[in-house]
């Protein structure tokens, strides 16, 4: 698995972060779901095609139970990007979820929930949300053609009254995401962080700037709590110091199209008016 993939799962992987995501999403913020009623389970499973066995892994999958009872198994994918094929692949794994049940020679069995969580700033998820939006099927066919559709969710699209619901560190990537689509740019509160490390390596695959994660670990070693607002204060600083040598725009222009800088802030880092400074790092 690489190390995008990685990055994206190890955070939600953490029960107090899974099981948020699925009340606010599913649930609209009612805590249904405890931490302590979620266990890790398989998230792999095998499949026979072209005479050869492949296999085929799941981001996350959990089981939710309350007093030894299953009530569900819970999946969770992560795309940055659209595919094509996601109710393909989705029925895939909820259908090998549902044949582990069939032959696991016990007599529980409970329903299989799986939600996509799309991570793009551009636009909402553009691909396929069911089957019959992938092919075409004949009038003569769809009175047996069962409709397989997907649970997407667009986290940049979310809106400010859902985000606040969100109680854990899942609400700091929720909140950059949404305010960097709107407005371009991303002012921290000063909530402080649980996973560190797992939010830094977040943000720093959805934007393509490893300095969360030097100011993350900088912090970190500073001791004491950590909040986003230090940690953005801490990329400035260190972006300042970088700057007194050659390269400043390139800085000053990566950090505005991560959001770290508004353009009005970057401008003012080398005495320019907004108009000029964007024509100046355009293209860069």
């Amino acid at each position: 698995m690489g190390e995008k993939d990685i990055s994206e799962k190890i955070l939600a992987d953490y029960n107090d972060v899974f099981a948020d995501i699925v009340n606010v999403l599913l649930f609209q913020g009612e805590r249904l779901i405890k931490e302590e009623e979620l266990t890790n389970t398989k998230d792999k499973s095998q499949y026979k095609a072209d005479g050869r066995l492949h296999e085929q892994e799941r981001d996350l999958v959990k089981k939710w139970q309350r007093e030894k009872v299953a009530l569900s198994l819970l999946g969770m994918e992560n795309q940055t990007e659209g595919d094509c094929d996601m109710p393909m692949r989705i029925i895939g794994y909820d259908g090998a979820a549902y044949r582990a049940q069939s032959l696991s020679g016990q007599k529980e069995r409970y329903p299989v929930i799986t939600i996509v969580l799309h991570f793009g700033t551009e636009h909402r998820w553009k691909e396929s949300l069911r089957l019959s939006e992938m092919f075409s099927v004949s009038e003569e066919l769809r009175p047996y053609f069962h409709d397989y559709g997907i649970n997407v969710f667009d986290i940049a699209f979310l809106s400010e009254e859902q985000i606040n619901l969100f109680q854990s560190d899942f609400r700091i990537i929720a909140d950059y995401l949404q305010q960097k689509r709107v407005k371009g740019s991303y002012t921290p509160d000063t909530a402080v962080i649980k996973h560190v490390d797992e939010v830094m390596k977040l943000l720093a695959v959805l934007t393509g700037c490893n300095d969360f994660i030097e100011a993350g670990d900088g912090l970190k070693r500073e001791g004491g709590t950590v909040a986003m607002c230090q940690v953005i204060e801490a990329i400035k600083r260190d972006g300042r110091e970088e700057g007194r040598e050659e390269g400043k725009m390139e800085l000053l222009a990566k950090f505005v199209r991560r959001g770290i800088l508004s353009m009005s802030e970057a401008a003012k880092e080398v005495d320019m008016d907004i108009d000029s400074f964007e024509k100046r790092i355009k293209g860069m």
